[in-house]
């Protein structure tokens, strides 16, 4: 039976964490240009 290439395994993890966090980063980002974008004082909403 072959043996386990933890290394590998490993940085196979990794690149999927970096992944998810680049995601989450875009995403937050995205949000904070869309709210910058639509900055309307909430007072001027409600008159």
């Amino acid at each position: 039976m072959a043996k386990p290439n933890y290394s590998f395994e490993k940085r196979q993890r990794e690149l999927a964490k970096k992944k998810k966090q680049d995601e989450k980063e875009a995403r937050k980002r995205a949000e904070r240009e869309a709210a910058k974008g639509n900055a309307t004082p909430a007072s001027d909403a409600d008159e």
